[in-house]
């Protein structure tokens, strides 16, 4: 492989800190004429390491991939393996960041860590990089009210339903990418047909409610409300997405679609009839739809 301009790490979020990153990357291999690549990990290190402490993902990999797509010429997920993390700091920078994608500008944000036990640190690649003739980038940390900007951070606020501050951290809407899957037609049969979305357990959920959204579909986006959670009115305590747009009637089974949490409206209810989860639905779609108003 020619010589790279390379990142590393997690990116879980890809939020304003990691797009930071991203940004030196890009004007680094510009400056050099290296071809620029991010480098990640399926799964996240902390499902090898110590899986009681891994934390529900704010991308999935697809999702996470589209996002570095954007920002590199090339994205590479390593599979995080034990053997991988058995390898100390040294062996990790010169092993995969160097020998296997030829290094030569190393990227980084402040407080990168890396090898076995996380022990090494932005030091130590300065100094294999004076030794081994690649050179290192180190970007500071974003701030926000004087706090760098985390996936941690963002995690606690997506799981509290601060959806406004995630939004803030991560630059854009918190959303999920998934396929359409065949339902069992009660939205339909109510006059509100719905597409239904699979919950991945990996995923990183605000608190189940409805919520008026926002789906992008084809590059096309529209409006809409949807139901997360269970469906006690019908006896299914399942978890699950099921979205109705507006002014809209295409079939998009097995078609895939990024779903934008916008603003909660209310929490999942059992309703006493039919007839009164038809009338509860008409005012979610009032109050979603005044939500989505520019």
């Amino acid at each position: 492989m020619s010589g790279t301009a390379l990142t590393v790490g997690s990116f879980d979020g890809v939020h304003r800190g990691h797009q930071a990153v991203l940004a030196e990357l890009g004007r680094r291999a510009r400056a050099t004429g290296l071809s620029s690549v991010v480098l990640s990990f399926e799964p996240h290190p902390l499902e090898v390491v110590n899986p009681s402490a891994a934390p529900r993902l704010l991308t999935l990999t697809d999702e996470k991939r589209e996002l570095l797509a954007a920002a590199a010429e090339r994205v590479e997920f390593l599979a995080f393996t034990p053997a991988l993390a058995d390898l100390d700091a040294e062996q990790f920078a010169r092993e995969v960041l160097v020998e296997r994608f030829n290094a030569r500008q190393i990227v980084v944000g402040h407080d990168h860590r890396f090898g076995r036990g996380r022990a090494g640190d932005v030091e130590l690649l300065r100094r294999m990089g004076a030794r081994d003739g690649f050179e290192v980038t180190v970007v500071e940390a974003v701030l926000d009210g004087g706090q760098a900007i985390s996936s941690t951070q963002i995690r606690t606020a997506v799981a509290h339903g601060d959806l406004a501050a995630a939004e803030r951290w991560l630059g854009r809407p918190y959303s999920v990418r998934g396929v359409v899957e065949q339902g069992q037609g009660r939205g339909r049969a109510l006059g509100i047909p719905t597409l239904n979305l699979a919950a991945d357990p990996r995923k990183l959920l605000p608190p189940d409610g409805v919520y008026a959204v926002r789906v992008e579909w084809r590059r096309v986006r529209y409006g809409g409300m949807m139901n997360q959670g269970a469906r006690p009115t019908f006896g299914i305590a399942e978890r699950a997405l099921e979205i109705h747009l507006f002014d809209f009637d295409e079939d998009l089974y097995g078609e895939a679609v990024t779903v934008e949490w916008v603003r909660r409206l209310r929490d999942v209810r059992t309703f006493p009839s039919r007839d009164a989860l038809v009338e509860q639905l008409a005012l979610d779609a009032r109050a979603a739809q005044d939500s989505l108003k520019p």
